[in-house]
């Protein structure tokens, strides 16, 4: 399925109303695809209904839709909803995470409690719910992190609770994969969004800009290209985290 043959195809995106997944919802509109645009709560209602204007201006059918995806029920229900819209999904991308910087000792069950249903769970169901409904030769991509690499500090829940979704990709290729769906998973480093600097010092922002052997923060705008890539052209790759980070870390 080259790029451009995702005219008419249905992609589910969730976090789809702004940064990476609403550069994604763009992207996928202008190349005429259809679009189930999911966005957490009404804290972002006004940036997930101007990325359905725009998407709608450029051409392509879409909706929103509005859930707390930690209960699993509105999982299904987005599937179920767009697969009712549109009469079946083509690509499913994740793009939810939450980021939780703060020493390992000072962690509270609570917290951990919610990075491991933001970032573990939610993957997990993600692509259960993509495995039972997609059509045949579908895609799935999550977005994970380049953390998942790091040797540091201070970011044991957002690191470890990520780490499971490298496992989740690999199973889930090998049992999707007699069905021709394929499903990666993709490590940006630190991007430059609002999702990134809620938790950072400025001298933590200046350490990790100058981290990378590229220079900078992750832009958005390298990242998409990528995504697009591996749920079109770049199907035969499959069971992979793809670490894409300027050279923030390696393996």
């Amino acid at each position: 399925m080259a790029r451009n043959d995702v005219k008419g195809k249905t992609v589910l995106i969730t976090g789809g109303a702004k940064n990476l997944g609403g550069l994604l919802s763009r992207d996928f509109a202008a190349n005429g695809a259809k679009l189930a645009i999911h966005y957490n709560s009404e804290s972002a209602g006004d940036e997930a209904r101007k990325t359905l204007e725009e998407v709608q201006a450029a051409g392509a059918e879409a909706f929103l839709f509005q859930a707390d995806l930690t209960d699993i029920r509105n999982i299904a229900r987005l599937f179920d909803e767009t697969k009712a819209r549109f009469g079946g999904i083509d690509i499913a991308i994740n793009t939810v995470g939450k980021v939780l910087k703060k020493p390992f000792t000072d962690t509270t069950e609570a917290e951990y409690d919610s990075m491991s249903d933001i970032n573990a769970k939610i993957a997990y169901f993600f692509i259960q719910e993509a495995g039972r409904k997609l059509n045949d030769n579908g895609k799935i991509c999550t977005i994970v992190t380049s953390l998942l690499a790091a040797y540091t500090g201070l970011y044991s829940t957002y690191e470890g609770l990520k780490a499971p979704v490298e496992h989740f990709t690999r199973a889930a290729s090998k049992e999707f994969g007699p069905r021709g769906i394929s499903v990666t998973a993709v490590a940006p480093g630190p991007m430059d969004t609002p999702f990134f600097y809620g938790q950072e010092s400025p001298d933590a922002v200046a350490y990790h800009k100058s981290a990378a052997a590229l220079g900078g923060l992750t832009n958005i705008a390298d990242i998409a290209p990528l995504v697009s890539f591996l749920v079109t052209d770049g199907w035969w790759i499959t069971g992979q985290t793809i670490f894409a980070n300027g050279g923030y870390t390696t393996r």
